[in-house]
């Protein structure tokens, strides 16, 4: 026999319908009178600076790309039906120009930065603020002290470290190019190195039936972070939640334990700010041992091939390129890419680690203004943690730093490391000629 919808279960769906019509309207009225607030608006366009945003309605989301530019622009949203605002992790030179199906080397060219934005998500809100008092303590102690933190509207947090506490370039490479992939690798990080602690701790609660004792529970009650993808969009601090008409309100980071969702109540709030006033480049560390971990934890079959140093007979400065010699007298930009430019030509033909500090650090001093010895330090430490690489290839990386000035050996090779072997050559064959065939075996 066909199952036919009883009367009892059409009362339920009418009454369903009817409480979600209710519960919408409710809502709306909510949106416009909160969103009028000028103070409101005034934190939510401050916050959407150089990002994109996308305004939610009950239907779904807004088009992209889109931005705000103008107070007034969120109550004219809010009038044709927007409920909530979302914006970009990621932070754009212009967010109009981004185009759909845009490759990455394209959006790259438009991206001036990201910020690393931590996503608590879980069924529990007590489990939530477990998760988030364990990863800022974690974050403390990797040395990023100002960090925002803000309530999602439900259940969950948002954290966030601002783009000006990460260094702009790691070994050569900028960071804003790196998103999502950094972003990423760090996330990761944190969640392999809080999940033994976060076990712990929610083993101390209960639900009414059982403890979470491993990661093998259910996902629904497990808190987790939600891991960023191109363009990906994060609720705004201070937007409202269309499911709960809570604000998105931001908190004291040691009064965590003590909120209540009642405290995001709209009509009651006290605006904050988001993000912090952050030292910069004071998440390098954290950034530098997430990479190292990420290498640590890459499958074999992953690995990249690494250059072996060559063993060269004269490492004084007299045989190193026209490019390398340039910047040892000291440079006015591009002085963290020279850093890593000399740091990885004097491991690759074999220097010292003690001659090789003593050349990098007499070289910061003929900088005007210097780098910062930490800095320094800091890049020289991760370094050495890894088998040496090459130095970029000739032309472009030192033609950007304003040090290429080729003289005829340059012609003839492709890396600031083969001049090197050369000059070594020259002088072994003036030596001894029997040395051609292995100069081209190295070369």
């Amino acid at each position: 026999m066909e199952n036919f919808p009883s009367i009892k279960d059409g009362k339920q769906e009418i009454s369903h319908s009817f409480i979600k019509t209710e519960r919408e309207e409710r809502i709306r009225k909510i949106t416009h009178v909160y969103y009028s607030n000028p103070e409101i608006q005034k934190t939510i366009l401050n916050f959407s600076v150089n990002r994109e945003v996308c305004p939610r309605y009950f239907e779904g989301f807004g088009k992209r790309p889109d931005a705000l530019q103008y107070e007034s622009d969120i109550l004219g949203l809010v009038k044709k039906g927007a409920t909530s605002f979302h914006c970009s992790e990621e932070i754009w030179n212009n967010p109009l120009d981004i185009k759909t199906g845009m490759t990455g080397e394209e959006l790259n060219k438009l991206r001036i930065g990201w910020d690393l934005l931590l996503d608590i998500d879980s069924k529990y809100i007590d489990y939530s603020k477990i998760m988030a008092k364990i990863i800022i303590n974690f974050l403390e102690f990797s040395g990023v002290k100002n960090i925002g933190i803000k309530f999602s509207g439900s259940k969950g947090f948002h954290i966030i470290v601002p783009w000006k506490a990460f260094p702009s370039e790691m070994n050569g490479i900028r960071t804003s190019d790196m998103f999502p992939e950094w972003p990423r690798i760090i996330t990761k990080y944190i969640m392999a190195k809080t999940k033994d602690y976060l076990i712990s701790e929610i083993t101390k609660l209960s639900t009414p039936n059982k403890y979470i004792k491993d990661f093998q529970a259910p996902k629904e009650v497990m808190p987790d972070l939600v891991l960023v993808s191109p363009r990906h969009l994060f609720r705004m601090p201070y937007s409202l939640h269309e499911k709960t008409a809570l604000a998105s309100v931001v908190l004291d980071k040691n009064k965590i334990s003590d909120f209540q969702p009642k405290d995001a109540d709209p009509l009651k709030i006290k605006i904050k700010n988001f993000t912090p006033d952050c030292r910069e480049g004071e998440a390098t560390l954290l950034l530098m041992q997430a990479l190292d971990w990420n290498r640590d934890n890459i499958p074999d079959e992953k690995k990249t091939f690494e250059f072996k140093p060559i063993n060269i007979a004269d490492k004084s400065e007299k045989n190193f390129p026209p490019c390398i010699k340039k910047i040892l007298l000291g440079v006015q930009d591009g002085k963290k890419r020279s850093v890593f430019a000399l740091i990885n030509f004097l491991r690759s033909i074999g220097t010292e680690k003690e001659d090789m500090e003593n050349i990098i650090y007499t070289w910061n001093e003929k900088n005007e203004p210097k780098l910062q010895q930490g800095y320094i330090q800091a890049q020289i430490s991760w370094a050495l943690k890894r088998k040496p690489i090459m130095p970029s290839n000739c032309k472009e990386f030192y033609q950007g730093i304003g040090v290429c000035f080729p003289d005829d050996l340059c012609n003839k090779i492709k890396n600031p490391v083969n001049y090197v072997v050369r000059k070594n050559y020259q002088a072994e064959n003036r030596k001894s000629p029997k040395n051609k065939d292995n100069f081209k075996n190295n070369n």
